[in-house]
């Protein structure tokens, strides 16, 4: 679901705070994008399609990326009808989910992993 590998270079390579602003900026600009996904312009689902493959790529959202990425080709193949926007916003929730869940992890261990 999730490239731990590519979240944690980011991570490294910005740091724990500059991560927090690209991930708030992140999931602003593809909320936004997500709310207006429409089947009924191939070119706009197209091109919509293509920015969330790259944000979702760049920040590690490894099956959202691909789900976009396959409904991209369809997009431009003049199919938009056979992208399922639903099951798109699912698996970009269950990304999300998932990442702050072990964000929120790391902020907060347990007791019994503090004492060790």
């Amino acid at each position: 679901m999730l490239d731990w590998n590519r979240i944690n270079e980011l991570r490294g390579e910005v740091g724990d705070d500059e991560f927090q602003t690209i991930l708030e900026l992140f999931l602003d600009e593809v909320e936004g994008v997500m709310m207006r996904l429409s089947r009924q312009d191939a070119l706009r689902l197209e091109t919509d399609l293509h920015f969330l493959k790259g944000c979702a790529w760049n920040l590690g959202f490894a099956d959202f990326g691909h789900l976009c990425d396959e409904g991209e080709r369809h997009a431009s193949a003049g199919k938009p009808r056979d992208v399922c926007v639903e099951r798109l916003l699912r698996a970009y929730s269950e990304s999300k989910q998932a990442l702050m869940h072990r964000l929120e992890a790391e902020l907060h261990p347990p007791r019994s992993a503090r004492r060790a």
